[in-house]
C-alpha cells in the first residue's frame, strides 16, 4: 500500500533518455528516419505524442500514404520511393490489401518494436528545449500523461519529423509560414491574398451498412452544409474516407494555434454533411447506413516550414534542376489549395505537375542557424509553392530516410549535419542510401566492398525479347490513345507487328514518340509517323519506322484513338515493360492534357499514365529482332529500377530453372547477402481507403534457394514478397561460388532480379 499524509510539493518521476539521434514525430517520416537509422547502428530515442504511429496515415486521421506515383495519374514511372517506406508499403499490401488503416497501425508500431535500437515513447510530448553554447541542442523535456512521467532526452542530434517543428520552434530556429511573393524566388504559381497563404486541416468520417434502416439525429453543433458550404451538391453516401480531402479548413487562421478551433469547424462541418446524406430526402441509398467512425485528430497540411542552406522553389521542381548534393525526389503536382477551404467557391486545388521527379538535395534538410538540427517530414526547406509537392508522405518519409543515414555520418565521423554536405561525405552518403535501397535519379551505386563488382556472372539464361506471347490475346477497343513502352538500344530501330481488328475500312495513326529528357517518361518528341490504311477484319499491320536510335532509352509506340479499331493485348507481364494510355485520373487533375496557364511557369504536356492491374495489358508486340537489355550484368549497374532501360536481369520464358552463378577467383568470405526482385515501383500502393487487387506484385520471385560452390544449400526463401532480401548468415561463408536457383513467378511472368550485392 501506498500512503502519504500530504503537505508538500512533489516532482514528476524523470526518467533520463540518452541516444546518438532523438526523432520528434511518429508520422511516416519520423518512423522511417528511426528505423533506417536504427539500422545503421544508432541508438534512437523516438518520440511521438499520440498513441500510435504513422501521423497522418494512421488510423486516427486514415489519409492514404503517397508519393511521386500521384495514384498512378502522372508521368512518373517506376517512381515509388525506396528503402524503408517501400518496404512498409509492400508489406501493408500483403498484410493489409483492404486498406484498413487498423491494421496499418498494428504493421508500423510492429516494425519499430522489431528494432532493438530504437527505444518508442508514445503519448509523450516534447515541450522543452535546453541549448548549449554555440547554438547546439543538448536535450529535450517531455511529458507522457498516461504514465505521468518527465523525460530527459539527451542526444548529440535531434531530428524534428513533427510536423508544426516543436523542437525548431523552441530550439530558434529560422522558419517561415505562409507564401512568399512571387518576386522572393520568382516564383509565378505564389499565390496572392485572395487566394490564401496556407493550406488548411481536414478530417474525414468512414460509414458502415448494418443491413436494416437507421435513423440520426444531428447534434446541435451541426452545420446546415447547404447553406454554408458552396460545393454541398458533391456530398453523396458512397463517398467517404480520404475521398474527402477537399473538406477543408483553416487556411486562413494559425495552423498550429488554432487547431482546436479548426477541429470543432470541421466537427460543425462533418456532422452537417452526414445529416445532409441521411435526412434530405436525396439519398434512399444511405437508409441501412451509420457513421462509423469521425476522426478526433485533424490531418494537417501546412504550418511552419523552416530554414535549411538551400530553400526548395517553383523552379526546382518544374525544371527538374539536377543538385549534386541531391538525397531524395519528389514527384507530386505542386498542389496548393484556396485558403477558404470547403467553404471558398474555388476549385478546392489545383495541381500542376512537373514532367517527371525532381531532385531533393540535402541542403534542405538541416536548420541553417541549429548546428545539431535534422529537418524531415513536411517541415524541411521549401517555399510555400514547392511544399505544394514535397508535402505528401512517402516523399516526407523518403528525405527521412536521408537524414537518418546522415546522422550515422554525423556519429561516425564526428560531424555536424552541415559538414556531410562537404564532397567527401556526401558521395558516402548517396552510396548508403543506395544501399538501403533509396533511388537517387541520375545517380548508380559504386560500391567497392561489394564482392559481386569483381566476380565472374553467368546465368542460365537472358531473356532476348522478341515479342509477347502471342497464346491467349486480349482484343480491346482503341477508344484511347494506348502505347507501349519499349527499352531499345542504340542502333537500327526494330521493325514491329501488332495483330489488329478493324470494324470498317479506316486509318490507323502509330507514331514513335521518345521522352525529350533523358529519363523522362514524358513522351513529349515524335521520332516517326506512319498512317496505315487498314480494312474490316483480323490482320497483322507491320510498323518499320527506318529510324537509327543514337542512344539507349524508351520510346513509345504509339497508336492513335481510333473507335474503328482494336488492338491485341497479352497476359504476359514482364519487368521493365508497360503500356500507357493517354487517359484521364481525375484524382490528380489529370485529364489527358496539362494545358499551362500564361505565365504561370508550368509546362503543357500530355499524360500517359499506366492502368491499374487487373487491367494494365501490355500490347501483343513482336519485334523482328531482340531487345537484349535484360542481361546478367544488370544485377551489378547500381541502378535497382528502370530509368532508360530495365536493369533488371530477366531469365527466358522457357528456361524452366533459372540460375545466376557468381563465381571468384579465391575463395571469399561472405557474411550478407543483398538481393532486391521486383515488386512493381509503378504501382501507387496506397496505403488505406483504397483495395488492390493481389498481396503480392506479379513481378516478385517468391522462392529460390542460395548454395555455395560445393552445393551446399546455405539459405533457402519460400513466399518471399518483399523488394530487398538482407541475408544475414548466421556463419561466415567462405567460398568461391554462390549458385542462386529461382522460379518464376508465374506462366506469364519470368524471373526477374535487379540486384545482388555480397559483403565479407
Amino acid at each position: 500500500m501506498i500512503y502519504s499524509k500530504g503537505g508538500i510539493s512533489r516532482t514528476l518521476k524523470n526518467e533520463v533518455v540518452t541516444a546518438d539521434l532523438a526523432v520528434v514525430g511518429g508520422g511516416m517520416s519520423g518512423v522511417c528516419a528511426a528505423i533506417t537509422a536504427a539500422r545503421q547502428g544508432l541508438r534512437v530515442v523516438l518520440v511521438q505524442d499520440r498513441s500510435v504511429l504513422g501521423g497522418n496515415a494512421s488510423s486516427e486521421v486514415r489519409l492514404w500514404i503517397l508519393g511521386a506515383t500521384s495514384h498512378m495519374g502522372n508521368n512518373n514511372r517506376w517512381s515509388r520511393e525506396g528503402g524503408v517506406i517501400d518496404e512498409i508499403l509492400v508489406e501493408n499490401v500483403y498484410r493489409n490489401p483492404e486498406g484498413n488503416a487498423v491494421i496499418l497501425d498494428m504493421i508500423l508500431l510492429d516494425k519499430v518494436k522489431q528494432e532493438p535500437n530504437i527505444r518508442l515513447l508514445l503519448n509523450t510530448s516534447v515541450y522543452e528545449v535546453h541549448k548549449e553554447a554555440g547554438e547546439r541542442i543538448k536535450s529535450l523535456t517531455a511529458f507522457c500523461s498516461q504514465n505521468s512521467t518527465q523525460y530527459t532526452l539527451e542526444s548529440s542530434l535531434f531530428c524534428d519529423a513533427s510536423g508544426d517543428g516543436i523542437i525548431g520552434f523552441l530550439s530558434g530556429a529560422a522558419f517561415r509560414m505562409g507564401a512568399e511573393t512571387r518576386e522572393e524566388f520568382d516564383e509565378a504559381m505564389a499565390p496572392d491574398t485572395s487566394y490564401g497563404e496556407l493550406l488548411g486541416h481536414t478530417l474525414y468520417f468512414y460509414t458502415k451498412d448494418v443491413g436494416k434502416s437507421v435513423s440520426y439525429t444531428a447534434p446541435a453543433f451541426a452545420m446546415d452544409v447547404t447553406k454554408e458550404i458552396p460545393r454541398f451538391k458533391n456530398f453523396n453516401a458512397k463517398e467517404h474516407g480520404c475521398k474527402l480531402w477537399w473538406v477543408e479548413y483553416g487556411g486562413r487562421l494559425d495552423t498550429v494555434h488554432d487547431t482546436e478551433e479548426i477541429k470543432w469547424e470541421l466537427w460543425k462541418i462533418i456532422y452537417g454533411v452526414w445529416d445532409y446524406i441521411k435526412n434530405s430526402g436525396q439519398f434512399p441509398e444511405a437508409d441501412t447506413l451509420t457513421l462509423e467512425w469521425v476522426g478526433m485528430v485533424p490531418g494537417k497540411r501546412e504550418s511552419r516550414r523552416f530554414e535549411g542552406d538551400y530553400i526548395l522553389t517553383q523552379k526546382d521542381v518544374v525544371e527538374q534542376r539536377q543538385h549534386p548534393d541531391a538525397v531524395a525526389y519528389g514527384g507530386w503536382s505542386i498542389d496548393l489549395h484556396p485558403a477558404d477551404g470547403v467553404f471558398s467557391d474555388r476549385q478546392p486545388c489545383n495541381q500542376w505537375h512537373s514532367k517527371g521527379v525532381f531532385h531533393i538535395p540535402y541542403r534542405c534538410l538541416y536548420s541553417r542557424n541549429i548546428q545539431n538540427l535534422f529537418l524531415a517530414g513536411r517541415l524541411i526547406s521549401v517555399s510555400h509553392v514547392a511544399f505544394g509537392a514535397t508535402r505528401v508522405m512517402a516523399t516526407c518519409a523518403y528525405v527521412a530516410q536521408a537524414v537518418a543515414i546522415a546522422a550515422k555520418l554525423c556519429v561516425q565521423h564526428q560531424l555536424a549535419p552541415r559538414e556531410v554536405g562537404q564532397s567527401y561525405y556526401m558521395t558516402e552518403l548517396q552510396k548508403e542510401l543506395q544501399r538501403s535501397g533509396q533511388y537517387i535519379p541520375g545517380f548508380h551505386l559504386s560500391d567497392n566492398s561489394d564482392l559481386v563488382q569483381q566476380a565472374e556472372l553467368t546465368s542460365s539464361s537472358n531473356l532476348d525479347f522478341k515479342g509477347f506471347f502471342k497464346e491467349n490475346i486480349l482484343w480491346k477497343n482503341l477508344d484511347i490513345s494506348a502505347a507501349q513502352l519499349l527499352p531499345v538500344v542504340a542502333g537500327a530501330l526494330p521493325i514491329f507487328l501488332l495483330e489488329i481488328e478493324a470494324m470498317q475500312p479506316t486509318i490507323l495513326e502509330v507514331e514513335l514518340r521518345s521522352s525529350e529528357r533523358k529519363g523522362g517518361f514524358t513522351p513529349d518528341q515524335e521520332l516517326g509517323k506512319i498512317k496505315i490504311s487498314v480494312k474490316p477484319g483480323i490482320q497483322t499491320v507491320t510498323l518499320d519506322f527506318g529510324l537509327k536510335i543514337y542512344e539507349d532509352q524508351y520510346v513509345f509506340l504509339t497508336f492513335l484513338q481510333n473507335k474503328h479499331v482494336r488492338l491485341a493485348y497479352t497476359l504476359q507481364r514482364i519487368s521493365g515493360l508497360l503500356s500507357v494510355f493517354n487517359g484521364v485520373n481525375k484524382a490528380v487533375s489529370n485529364n489527358g492534357k496539362q494545358v499551362a496557364l500564361s505565365e504561370s511557369g508550368v509546362d503543357s504536356f500530355e499524360f500517359w499514365t499506366p492502368q491499374r492491374r487487373p487491367e494494365g495489358h501490355n500490347l501483343a508486340i513482336q519485334l523482328s529482332s531482340g531487345l537484349s537489355v535484360f542481361g546478367i550484368e544488370n544485377v551489378r549497374n547500381g541502378i535497382d529500377r528502370p530509368t532508360i532501360r530495365p536493369n533488371a536481369w530477366v531469365a527466358a520464358t522457357d528456361d524452366q530453372q533459372p540460375i545466376i552463378s557468381i563465381k571468384w577467383k579465391q575463395k571469399q568470405r561472405i557474411r550478407r547477402i543483398e538481393v532486391n526482385f521486383d515488386t512493381d515501383w509503378d504501382h501507387a500502393m496506397e496505403s488505406v481507403l483504397m483495395t488492390h487487387p493481389e498481396t503480392v506484385m506479379p513481378f516478385c520471385v517468391r522462392n529460390y534457394s542460395i548454395e555455395d560452390g560445393n552445393g551446399k544449400i546455405i539459405y533457402t526463401q519460400r513466399a518471399n514478397f518483399q523488394t530487398r532480401n538482407v541475408i544475414e548468415l548466421p556463419e561466415p561463408c567462405v567460398t568461391d561460388e554462390l549458385i542462386i536457383s529461382l522460379e518464376h513467378p508465374s506462366p506469364d511472368v519470368p524471373a526477374a532480379v535487379f540486384a545482388i550485392r555480397c559483403y565479407a
